[in-house]
Formats: structure tokens, sequence, C-alpha cells
């Protein structure tokens, strides 16, 4: 079992999927914890790096398609926002 534990502003630290069968259990930052499946995370993971990509103009593959000067070259997410329940 993996253990998570969720920060000040809502957000564990995850840098990559999880195996889908895998138990996670996250300590909330109200003192509560909870049990998530390794998917539940995931697609947790997915929607952040999609809402990233989007609000930074970058395409599905995290390409920015507009020539343009150089940007930042992490692409990615590093930080998730994890509610109690969410995996219901």
């Amino acid at each position: 079992m993996i253990t998570l534990q969720q920060d000040a502003d809502g957000f564990v630290r995850m840098t990559r999927h999880y195996p889908a069968s895998v138990r996670i259990r996250i300590a909330f930052a109200d003192g509560s914890t909870g049990e998530f499946s390794g998917q539940a995370l995931n697609k947790a993971y997915d929607a952040a790096l999609a809402e990233f990509r989007a609000k930074n103009g970058l395409d599905a593959r995290g390409f920015d398609r507009t020539k343009a000067g150089r940007k930042n070259p992490g692409n990615k997410v590093d930080f998730v926002p994890v509610h109690p329940g969410m995996g219901e």
C-alpha cells in the first residue's frame, strides 16, 4: 500500500501513473484518511494534466504547436487535486 499526504492547498504529489490495482491511502489535511485504487488516482492525474495543457495552449500530447520562443520545458504536472470521497 502506498500512502500519500495532502498538502494545505488540497494537492498530493503524483508524478506518474500508479498500477490500476494498487491501493493508495491518502492522509487528507483535515485529518481524515481515504483509500483509493490506483485507477481512481490515475483518472484524477489525467484530468489535472488535461486542465494544465488546456490552460497553457498545449495539444493532447503536451506539445505547443504555435511558433514562439522557448517556454517552460516541463509540460507535465506534479501535483494533483484530491478530496475525500472522490473515488466513489
